[in-house]
């Protein structure tokens, strides 16, 4: 018998262990690297629609400063920053929204009511209204970002630099 094609028993055990060990290898296995490697394929989007609130919040001819935060999400390490900017109402719909951000080296710019002007309090920047350089280092003005309003409320496409 031990001359014949056929396999004992020890053997036929031995192949249907490792084939169903085999089997559940598989089943178990692609979900886990499936697991383990989606979040590295996932693109991430830095933009975006951003709500203001309510276009009847902003005083006309000031800009109001306002904030909010952005959650991005990197594999698994979740990020939340904070940002700025500034909104100006000079129509019924006429809106400019600024970056708050100084196109020199990043510093944050301040409203000054008095003076009527953006200040950049690192380098001495001075940006006008519209945002345009009015002295300082600065190359370019400040960053300008589309508007749009729907059933009254304010939104601006918000780009990260």
């Amino acid at each position: 018998m031990a001359d014949s094609e056929h396999l004992d028993r020890r053997s036929f055990v031995k192949v249907f262990m490792a084939s169903v060990g085999g089997f559940i290898t598989l089943v178990l296995g692609i979900p886990a690297v499936a697991y383990v490697v989606a979040p590295a394929t996932k693109t991430q989007t830095t933009e975006g629609w951003i709500p203001a609130g309510p276009l009847e919040n902003y005083p006309l001819d000031t800009p109001t400063i306002f904030t909010f935060t952005k959650t991005t999400q990197n594999g698994w390490e979740r990020t939340v920053n904070s940002y700025a900017v500034y909104i100006t109402k000079s129509g019924q719909e006429q809106v400019t929204v600024l970056s708050n951000v100084c196109t020199h080296l990043s510093c944050r710019v301040t409203w000054e009511a008095e003076a009527q002007e953006y200040i950049c309090p690192c380098h001495d920047g001075v940006f006008d209204q519209a945002g345009m350089v009015v002295s300082g280092p600065a190359p370019k003005p400040l960053i300008q970002y589309e508007t749009k309003v729907e059933e009254g409320v304010l939104y601006f496409f918000f780009e990260e630099a």
